[in-house]
């Protein structure tokens, strides 16, 4: 992998936030609720919004806004990051990267209003201004209409199920109250608005070591052998962990560090990638790291409701270095997922 280039990571926080700052039109950096898409062409399909594993439909996750200030064509540019929560699977993740330049079909030129809109309507929005019709249930591309009113759209068979169960069937044949009859599937994870601030430099002390002594009455008459053995690979592990808690020691609410180029901070040294691990752009670059995903953010999910649910210790997503433009759409990019190590 390339050397990181030096310089403070940006650290994100969650917040709440009225809907209307978490709309495609505000540029929002935000967790769970529906995606608000970037550009309106070209959206993932269904395909590609099924988990690898499983083949279910994945859930949104996050999204982050991340414009490159030296690129015309990447003036708004934003990831999207998604992940399986359907049990037993809850493994898969997919991660995908949208560009736009200042003028463009869907935006204004100027800057979003910093007030709100004077309509103050909570409907939810599933048409986007290119004529794409989104999902009910998760607000992905629905390409499946109901049969029945030919309004409702769906990306899967299963997400129509789920909402003819909840309340379709009886809103079905009242069109104009179906926007606003949009039940509560379950599906979505809780909605946030991410703050970023970048980190302080100044590093907390590093957490207090256990006592010596006592570490030394417990070994016993252990062989030396297996002492050298286990110290070593203790000691790398504690080096990682450490590293990790320290980090995070001043700002433990970080929930996301971004940093185009810099290097992670790992949770354990087990499952690590190197630069074979990392697949190159389908258009020749290499990808750096861009941004990782924090355990804290498992604390606003709420999904440890369903018994074995969404899990990690890092999410790292990596990107194209050139931040290339396969044609209008969404270029899919690479996400490596961490767990945290069972250790004795």
């Amino acid at each position: 992998m390339a050397v990181a280039s030096a310089g403070p990571a940006e650290l994100g926080f969650v917040e709440a936030a009225p809907a209307w700052r978490l709309r495609s039109e505000q540029f929002p950096s935000k967790v769970g609720g529906r995606p608000a898409w970037l550009g309106a062409a070209g959206l993932p399909g269904p395909e590609e919004l099924a988990c690898a594993l499983c083949g279910r439909p994945l859930a949104f996750l996050l999204q982050l806004y991340a414009p490159l200030p030296n690129r015309a064509d990447a003036f708004h540019r934003c990831l999207f990051l998604f992940c399986c929560r359907v049990p037993p699977c809850c493994a898969g993740l997919r991660v995908f990267r949208n560009q736009l330049p200042r003028k463009n079909d869907f935006y204004s030129y100027e800057p979003p209003s910093e007030n709100p809109p004077p309509e103050t309507g909570e409907s939810v929005c599933l048409q986007l201004k290119s004529g794409a019709h989104l999902c009910r249930v998760c607000g992905c591309l629905g390409p499946k209409t109901c049969s029945r009113c030919h309004k409702a759209h769906y990306c899967s068979k299963e997400h129509q199920t789920l909402d003819w169960r909840l309340g379709h069937k009886q809103a079905c044949t009242q069109s104009e109250y179906l926007d606003r009859t949009i039940p509560d599937h379950n599906f979505l994870f809780p909605e946030f608005e991410i703050v970023i601030e970048t980190e302080d430099e100044i590093t907390p002390e590093v957490v207090e070591k256990e006592n010596e002594s006592e570490i030394i009455g417990s070994m016993g008459e252990v062989p030396e052998e297996e002492l050298d053995s286990m110290a070593k690979h203790e000691s790398r592990e504690d080096k990682i962990f450490q590293k990790f808690k320290t980090k995070i020691a001043l700002e433990p609410e970080q929930v996301l560090r971004y940093g185009r180029g810099i290097a992670p901070i790992w949770i354990s040294g087990e499952n690590i990638p190197q630069e074979k691990d990392i697949p190159d752009c389908p258009c020749g670059a290499k990808r750096i790291f861009e941004f990782q995903v924090m355990p804290q953010l498992l604390n606003y999910l709420k999904a440890d409701t369903l018994g074995r649910s969404v899990d990690w210790g890092v999410v790292a997503v990596f990107t194209c270095a050139e931040s290339c433009r396969l044609g209008i759409g969404y270029t899919e990019e690479f996400v490596w997922k961490q767990d945290i190590t069972d250790t004795p």
